[in-house]
């Protein structure tokens, strides 16, 4: 079996380390993307993969309908992620190549940087540091501290819930908003608007999608209090970000924290993340060793069930006519 790795050699070191690169060599033959550049070309993905019957891909390498039409050999799409929004899985469907997914193997990690940036946001510890390593000597002020505070979770899934479980340690009051799950006490559910206008930490956790584009807009800004924090942990899409750059002039929150945004590759864009009242990290929320290595090991699990002819976990599109069960 010949498979196709579309990583970037920044991105095996980081997110297909050397491991699970030997375990998916047991598997077949592997050729590495070393082109040093993400290959967001249909042409240049469909050229580098020739022959291949499997790809396994980054979260930033796009497949549309182009790439499938030109890929006759392929079995297999394998997304080294959760998010497949840049994958046709109706091209690749029509073409009868499967697509999967990874688990989601990052709840930890994702939840722990979700506090560090709240208590960095109350305590102001980035603003102290920017300070003293300018060769001065910032000035004390009070802060805030979590137990007793309230916290506004936008979406229940498992880093909703492993932020819930977190909170409650801190001794934190949780709401939490998402219409289609039952909240487990002693958290409570609220519909947003109640929920911004109740909380002093408000976390942004919500699938990105057509229904949750600028979710969070000029009047859910609107509704948070003064001073209230504002942290976004799942995806830029889900905020306007002019009303929000607003809501920080006019001093209408009390900041923000992001760890993604509309740049390249869901960063946070530096407009934004350049300001005094916000404190920004690269997309590292999923960036540790764990959580990197449970993702590249689910697609060698795939990359085995392909080889052994069988339709692996984290498939999306079974109902398709595909070219691996064919004969």
């Amino acid at each position: 079996m010949r498979i196709f790795l579309s990583h970037t050699p920044d991105m095996r070191e980081n997110y297909y380390g050397a491991r699970a690169l030997a375990a998916l060599r047991t598997h077949g033959d592997v050729v590495l993307n070393e082109t040093g550049r993400v290959l967001d070309d249909a042409q240049e993905l469909a050229d580098l993969a020739r022959g291949a019957q499997i790809v396994v891909a980054d979260r930033q390498t796009p497949a549309p309908a182009a790439f499938f039409d030109s890929a006759p050999a392929l079995l297999a799409f394998c997304r080294v992620a959760v998010d497949i929004r840049n994958i046709d899985v109706a091209a690749a469907s029509r073409n009868g190549v499967l697509v999967t997914r990874a688990t989601p193997g990052f709840a930890d990690a994702v939840a722990e940087l979700g506090f560090g940036l709240m208590i960095d946001l109350a305590r102001g510890i980035s603003d102290s540091v920017c300070v003293y390593r300018g060769g001065q000597a910032p000035k004390a002020r009070m802060g805030r501290q979590l137990r007793g505070a309230t916290l506004g979770i936008i979406g229940y899934g498992i880093i909703g819930e492993r932020m819930s479980e977190l909170a409650q340690a801190f001794g934190m009051r949780v709401l939490v908003s998402d219409p289609f799950k039952n909240i487990p006490p002693p958290a409570e559910p609220r519909p947003l608007p109640d929920l911004l206008g109740e909380a002093d930490f408000v976390v942004c956790l919500a699938v990105a999608n057509e229904a949750t584009e600028k979710l969070m807009d000029q009047a859910a800004f609107g509704r948070m209090r003064e001073n209230a924090y504002f942290i976004n942990l799942s995806r830029g899409n889900l905020v306007d970000e002019a009303a929000l750059a607003r809501a920080l002039d006019e001093v209408k929150i009390a900041g923000a924290a992001m760890d993604v945004g509309r740049a390249p590759d869901q960063m946070p864009s530096l407009a934004l993340a350049a300001r005094y009242d916000v404190i920004a990290t690269p997309h590292i929320g999923g960036l540790t060793p764990q959580s990197a290595e449970h993702q590249a090991f689910d697609t060698v699990r795939q990359v085995a069930a392909l080889v052994a002819g069988e339709v692996p976990f984290g498939a999306v599109n079974t109902d398709a006519k595909l070219r691996l069960l064919k004969g």
